[in-house]
């Protein structure tokens, strides 16, 4: 289908096929601030569905075939939004493909959006959820303001979409799932690692690359990236290199500390330095992201005391090296890290704030594909934790693949304590723990076990 013949205003209703997912929900919310009617459907009900629901959503979790809701078969004022994850013999999906309606993915309505407005991607492996994040924070907390589809619940506004009626700036969380970044029109862009991931739907790493350098093909030549030193993505906009602890990098940050619950650093740019910042998040690997969000903020203007004040007041992202537990014993952080790298930035953050604390895992892996591709990263990172829980393998849209399990994990461990449980069990295990940090990993629904594992830490 063609973008360029599709006006939004032409439409007054969305219907989601989907609607439940972190990208979606956002969409939805956008669609419903503009006076839309909107409507879904989801497989299960969850926290963001009944939120959607409190805010005037109609939401269903029955697939109705032919039998959707009346004013939603108006096919000229329908636009019908899908997420690839759904199975292409949905009853639903099938009554609109068949009856002409006009049907996009999530990711060609956002690139609608980034053709009216000046898109800022941010894209990686790792990263991008808090980057964005923190990005759409510091822009609405200045004077410039923005608008921002986020692939998280940001803590600051408990949103995952953030509206501007003045501002010329949309965030937008490029994903580079089933390459759907390559459907924006980024003004500027962040890129902030480029690891292979998502072989099942690149093939190899090579490929996999050749879409970051794709979707930096796509910044407009007025533009800029702003790519993580040693990336070495090519543009026609000016580019820009980032990191932390590295001079040779156009933006670096040094010198960073702990104290009292807050990450501090300098920030060193061709304009000068910036000393003593207080961020909110902690974390090196989140320290490296806040870099890369200063020098675009820079870029677009932002004063010293705007950018100081943004990064602050900054409360992070939900699951994204989230506090759950915090007391002078007992450290409970839960993060929705699934890479071996992402895991390594966590555990090694987590070393360098409490260096004489043991530090406890409980790990579920996403993906069969996943679990195969980096098995040995897998091992290597939960191996530098004192005690691993690997729980069975969430498969999310994949079919088990012969040989690929979490016992298989668990078995070449090298750290002294491992074992393999279920939810239930790994809940449990905790009630005798009172000192150390808990960490809960990954990216499926692990999420589930987060409050009442909480309850059990707290409840000594």
């Amino acid at each position: 289908m063609d973008l360029k013949n599709i006006q939004l205003t032409n439409f007054k209703r969305a219907y989601f096929v989907g609607i439940g997912g972190i990208g979606m929900s956002a969409l939805a919310r956008y669609f419903k601030s503009l006076g839309w009617e909107v409507c879904g459907y989801d497989k299960t009900e969850t926290a963001l569905t009944k939120a959607l629901q409190t805010e005037g959503i109609q939401i269903h979790f029955e697939d109705l075939g032919q039998a959707i809701p009346e004013q939603f078969q108006q096919k000229e004022s329908t636009l019908v939004i899908y997420t690839p994850a759904i199975p292409k013999n949905h009853g639903e999906l099938n009554f609109f493909q068949n009856n002409s309606f006009t049907l996009l993915k999530r990711a060609q309505v956002l690139g609608l959006l980034t053709h009216s407005s000046k898109g800022l991607g941010v894209a990686g492996t790792h990263g991008k959820t808090t980057t964005s994040s923190l990005l759409a924070h510091m822009l609405n907390e200045s004077a410039l303001k923005c608008n921002a589809f986020l692939g998280g619940i940001a803590s600051n506004f408990n949103s995952n979409l953030l509206t501007s009626s003045t501002s010329d700036y949309t965030v937008i969380e490029a994903d580079e799932f089933d390459r759907s970044f390559l459907q924006l029109s980024p003004f500027a862009s962040i890129i902030t690692s480029t690891d292979a991931d998502h072989l099942d739907i690149y093939g190899d790493a090579s490929v996999f690359l050749e879409g970051f350098q794709m979707y930096a093909d796509l910044i407009h030549e007025d533009g800029f990236l702003l790519q993580r030193h040693g990336l070495n993505l090519k543009s026609k906009a000016n580019s820009y290199t980032y990191a932390v602890n590295d001079e040779t990098a156009v933006f670096h940050g040094a010198n960073l500390s702990f104290r009292n619950g807050f990450f501090y650093f300098d920030f060193h740019s061709p304009s000068g330095v910036l000393t003593d910042l207080e961020f909110g998040l902690p974390g090196i690997h989140n320290t490296e992201n806040a870099i890369a969000c200063i020098a675009m903020c820079q870029l677009l203007g932002l004063s010293e005391a705007e950018i100081r004040f943004g990064l602050k007041t900054f409360k992070g992202v939900k699951r994204r090296f989230e506090f759950q537990v915090r007391t002078e014993n007992l450290i409970y952080i839960d993060d929705y890290a699934h890479h071996p790298t992402e895991i390594n930035a966590l555990v090694s953050s987590v070393k360098m704030m409490y260096p004489n604390k043991k530090i406890y895992g409980v790990f579920q892996p996403h993906l069969f594909s996943r679990t195969r591709d980096f098995f040995e990263g897998f091992v290597v990172e939960l191996s530098k934790l004192d005690e691993a829980i690997v729980l069975p393998i969430y498969p999310a849209r994949e079919e088990p693949i012969p040989g690929i399990t979490s016992d298989g994990i668990v078995e070449q461990l090298t750290c002294k304590v491992k074992m393999l449980m279920l939810p239930e069990e790994a809940i449990n295990y905790f009630k005798t723990k009172s000192d150390g940090v808990v960490l809960t990993i990954g990216a499926g629904d692990i999420d589930r076990i987060v409050e009442p594992l909480k309850n059990t830490l707290i409840s000594k």
